[in-house]
């Protein structure tokens, strides 16, 4: 079981990370602050694996979180999550020793993998990942317009043009193998082709 603490002055948004995150049967979440402050104070009398905190908030923010925490030797791993993808911001919470930074709008997909990535050791901390969270480039709008793409399709039919497989698109969209290869067969259907092939010719014919 990964106990979870969650910082966020955002009801609404910290509610419904809440929800989704109890969909899991390996997830608890012990507790929902509007603050660091907050947060920091019950991490001082209970154990939490994994805390997801806000940047943005009153009283202790995100980094002040960062800090306390590395000052107090508190031990669990954390997950920054912000509304902007500055490479600035990103830099300064890894110098704070966070374990991963996640956009506000990451699929789902992409938050579970990361808990339990920092819950084993590993940090997700590769700010190229943090741009493919965000959307691609407007180069795109018309594309997408047309064949009624999502935006993780979008990202997928990227990374495709660049080359790279199923697995490598999973590794850098923090998505499992078998999401992955469920968008691409919607992303066939929408565009009428029924390889991979014949999605790199079109892309590529379409000047994509």
């Amino acid at each position: 079981m990964i106990r979870i603490a969650i910082a966020d002055d955002h009801t609404l948004f910290a509610k419904g990370l809440q929800g989704l995150l109890e969909e899991y049967d390996d997830f608890q979440i012990l507790g929902l602050f509007p603050n660091g402050q907050e947060l920091v104070d019950f991490l001082k009398t209970h154990s939490v694996d994994v805390v997801l905190t806000d940047l943005n908030m009153p009283i202790l923010d995100g980094f002040g979180v960062l800090e306390e925490l590395k000052k107090k030797k508190l031990g669990p791993k954390v997950v920054v999550l912000s509304m902007y993808d500055e490479e600035k911001m990103f830099k300064q919470c890894v110098k704070k020793g966070a374990d991963a930074f996640l956009l506000k709008d990451s699929d789902p997909d992409e938050v579970v993998f990361t808990i339990h990535e920092v819950h084993e050791g590993r940090h997700v901390l590769d700010y190229n990942r943090v741009l493919k969270q965000a959307d691609p480039d407007s180069f795109f709008d018309a594309f997408r317009e047309k064949y009624k793409l999502s935006k993780r399709e979008s990202q997928i039919i990227h990374l495709i043009k660049e080359g790279n497989m199923n697995k490598e698109i999973a590794s850098l969209l923090s998505l499992s193998v078998q999401t992955v290869e469920t968008h691409r067969k919607n992303i066939h259907q929408k565009l009428q082709v029924s390889s991979r092939i014949e999605l790199i010719n079109k892309i590529h014919q379409m000047n994509i």
